[in-house]
């Protein structure tokens, strides 16, 4: 059986569960952070005049740490070995089930448990660089200093840069250039048929380039955009998601939906319909695919239209006391650059108005009568 976002939701939900109710991500993260820092900064104060050569040995250090992260990622994170079956399981077993290429962020700090390293890593990590540190200092004290802190630089950048890439797409930080780029190749490591053998590079791709590991492919033209809505409902989650994956029913409740060319009743994976639109001020019209329907959870479509458009529209139904709370998550993109720039200056905000709109209105459709199927 293939291993796709249904599979990962479970997993997430059962590992969820497990987590200690005492377990405290910012401490976690704090933790990490200050012990490392601290590290590096009484290394580093025990240097004394130190000569450019010297210096060097940051960069090189760097990339020393790349090739082992890359050799133990590799050959222990995602092949079975009896010395490093923890680590496997934790690594393949754990974090590529929770996080699959589609599904790569994180939803609340707890999910940070499968993200980031055991707290007492590092400090396991630090003890033979110290150890280093001591027997080195004896032949050169800067060279053992930087030699050793550059060491705990590079698991610290790790643990930073692996945590960017499973913000969500919509955080400023996941938009910087590097990042960016970074999560989109680890979003291709994490796609089942490429996790053991492309990618394995955190921080930079380096030895993926050298060892012939990295594999590109440009992002999804929808990823440019992510647009999240939710709202409290009182009806009972089944009856509200049949209503909303009902597209003939959205004139009804979405300002851009004009009119909807398909048979009525909520669409299952694999049928097809097509829409006329008035969105972000202009006309247009919607070629859709459904692509999932889970009855009372999730709902997902995705179109391409005029202007090198195209989105990726997901309905989501979470039971709460008293009838569910309904997610409305759009994710779309232009390929002309043109466009993409019109979206940016203009037709974003107008697009967020009217989804604004779309969620009241559903709700007042929803409370004033009962949904059809």
């Amino acid at each position: 059986m293939a291993y796709n976002n249904d599979n990962a939701q479970a997993f997430r939900t059962r590992y969820r569960d497990a987590i200690h109710p005492l377990y405290n991500p910012w401490l976690h993260a704090a933790f990490v952070l200050a012990y490392g820092l601290t590290c590096i900064v009484l290394l580093w104060r025990t240097l004394d005049a130190v000569a450019l050569w010297q210096w060097l040995l940051v960069p090189l250090s760097l990339v020393f740490f790349s090739w082992g992260e890359y050799q133990v990622h590799k050959r222990l994170g995602h092949n079975k070995t009896r010395f490093g079956q923890l680590f496997y399981k934790r690594h393949t077993g754990d974090h590529h089930s929770f996080f699959v290429e589609g599904q790569m962020r994180y939803e609340t700090p707890r999910d940070w448990r499968v993200i980031l390293f055991p707290a007492w890593l590092i400090v396991l990590y630090s003890l033979p660089l110290l150890g280093i540190w001591w027997l080195l200092s004896h032949i050169d004290g800067n060279l053992a200093a930087l030699f050793a802190g550059s060491m705990l630089l590079g698991y610290m950048s790790y643990e930073v840069v692996h945590a960017c890439e499973h913000l969500p797409a919509e955080h400023p930080v996941a938009r910087l250039p590097w990042i960016r780029q970074m999560r989109r190749l680890h979003a291709l490591h994490h796609r089942r048929e490429l996790m053991h053998a492309r990618n394995f590079g955190i921080v930079h791709p380096l030895m993926d380039w050298l060892y012939g590991t990295l594999h590109w492919e440009p992002e999804p033209t929808y990823q440019q955009n992510r647009q999240q809505h939710r709202i409290s409902l009182t009806r009972p989650a089944d009856e509200v998601l049949s209503y909303a994956a009902a597209p003939a029913h959205w004139p009804e409740w979405h300002p851009s939906s004009l009119r909807i060319y398909g048979r009525v009743g909520a669409l299952l994976a694999g049928e097809v319909f097509e829409e006329d639109i008035h969105a972000g001020g202009r006309a247009g019209h919607l070629r859709w695919d459904v692509l999932d329907y889970q009855p009372g959870c999730r709902w997902q479509a995705s179109a391409r239209g005029d202007h090198g458009l195209a989105l990726l529209l997901t309905y989501e139904c979470i039971e709460v006391e008293g009838g569910c709370e309904f997610v409305r998550t759009l994710e779309y993109g232009f390929d002309g650059l043109l466009m993409r720039l019109a979206n940016r200056l203009l037709l974003s905000r107008r697009i967020e108005r009217e989804s604004l709109a779309s969620m009241q209105a559903l709700r007042a459709v929803l409370e004033r009568s009962q949904p059809a199927g």
